[in-house]
């Protein structure tokens, strides 16, 4: 049975609560965009309710959401309907008119993670807060499964199992996709992002990279990364890996170590603050749970080891991490990767130069810590290295930053 067309359920509003039929109207649009009343989801709803009702709708919000739930009972949508006179609806309308736009931003995404219909990250895809068509579309799909999923009793809203059903979903091929996944979507969504976004010099260098980047990069045949798995294997040992006074690594770990302190030292910095490998505890470094799980999976310790070739230290500017980008890439093509090869592509201004030159430094200094470089060039496990870090750099989620 098809859906009840919104222009006959506003002229029978009319009829029946002509002082909410203009409430009706507005609010009517603001959820669909013109489309069919059957195209919207629970998130849709909660999404307009608790956020674009308070935030960007002027008039009686409280009003508005009454009209709104009248329209769709009108239209046999008796449970959307109910959440527009819901008690959390009424509280967070509340918050927002008396605490301001902050309390009530928080009120809503806790009360929007409580429902169950928002897809949870998962290992393939963290998801964005700036999404594309794309991402859009997958995120709308997702939601819409998870809903049938906890109306139907299969789930209930805090059920882990949520997780396994969006990657189902994700990575399922769809015929209304021509038989693609909406993991793909999203990938090669983002990753022309990645090339297009930032001037025509970086494009042209990108631009043959969508190609290399669009599947996943293999770890290179061989052994890799033994300063890495041997640090944290000590993390491991009862006592964990011992610390001077000043928290550096002590005597005793240089002296078993067949690399020299300076690149102990960087592989140290790398598992502890890029990859959450390593954590202290009083003068003594011990593997974390996630540092268990790298050596228990070498792919998955590759991936995480390139990745953070690129992964911004602490209090680092996102231009850095730009700079290492074009790097890697130059380099990845056996080109050169100076100051001035690095600043052609991204444009510096004048006072930009040194940080492209601490940018530069910094990555050297990760590539030699891993054994990924030699005589200045990269390696072959390097230059997979590098093309595994543009990667997962390429397909990042894109999230509101503060540029500072």
């Amino acid at each position: 049975m098809p859906a009840p067309d919104v222009a006959a359920l506003l002229s029978e509003l009319e009829r029946s609560e002509p002082e909410s039929a203009d409430d009706a109207r507005s609010a009517i649009d603001w959820l669909t965009g013109g489309e069919p009343l059957e195209t919207i989801t629970e998130l849709n709803v909660c999404e307009f309710l608790w956020y674009t009702l308070p935030a960007k709708v002027g008039g009686d919000r409280a009003a508005i959401a009454r009209a709104l739930g009248s329209l769709l009972r009108l239209g046999g949508l008796e449970r959307y309907a109910a959440l527009c006179s819901s008690p959390t609806t009424t509280r967070i309308l509340r918050t927002y008119a008396r605490s301001g736009e902050d309390a009530g931003m928080a009120a809503y995404h806790d009360a929007l993670n409580a429902t169950g219909v928002l897809p949870p990250d998962v290992p393939e895809l963290r998801w964005s807060s700036i999404m594309g068509p794309e991402e859009l579309g997958a995120h709308g799909a997702c939601s819409a499964a998870l809903e049938l999923a906890v109306v139907s009793g299969e789930l209930t809203p805090d059920s882990p199992e949520r997780g396994t059903l969006t990657r189902l979903w994700l990575t399922t091929p769809r015929p209304e996709l021509g038989g693609d996944n909406w993991l793909h979507r999203v990938q090669g969504e983002r990753l022309n992002r990645w090339v297009l976004g930032r001037g025509t010099a970086w494009r042209e260098l990108a631009q043959p990279f969508e190609v290399r980047l669009h599947a996943p990069i293999p770890a290179p045949d061989g052994t890799h990364l033994e300063g890495l798995r041997w640090l944290l294997e000590m993390g491991r040992r009862p006592g964990g890996v011992p610390l001077t006074q000043r928290h550096n690594l002590a005597r005793s770990v240089l002296a078993e170590s067949p690399w020299n302190g300076a690149e102990l030292a960087a592989v140290r910095e790398i598992a502890q603050g890029q990859m959450g490998a390593l954590r202290r505890a009083g003068r003594r470094l011990v593997t974390t749970p996630a540092g268990e799980r790298l050596l228990g999976d070498p792919d998955l310790l590759w991936e995480t080891a390139a990745a953070a070739l690129l992964a911004p230290a602490p209090g680092e500017h996102e231009f850095r991490s730009s700079a290492r980008e074009v790097a890697l890439m130059l380099l990845a093509d056996g080109v050169p990767a100076g100051r001035d090869d690095v600043t052609a592509v991204i444009d510096c201004e004048e006072w930009q130069v040194a940080e492209v030159e601490a940018s530069l430094a910094e990555l050297e200094r990760r590539l030699d810590a891993f054994g990924l470089r030699a005589a200045g060039k990269l390696t072959a496990a390097g230059r997979s290295a590098a093309l595994a870090a543009l990667r997962s750099h390429a397909l990042r989620p894109r999230q509101y930053v503060n540029l500072g």
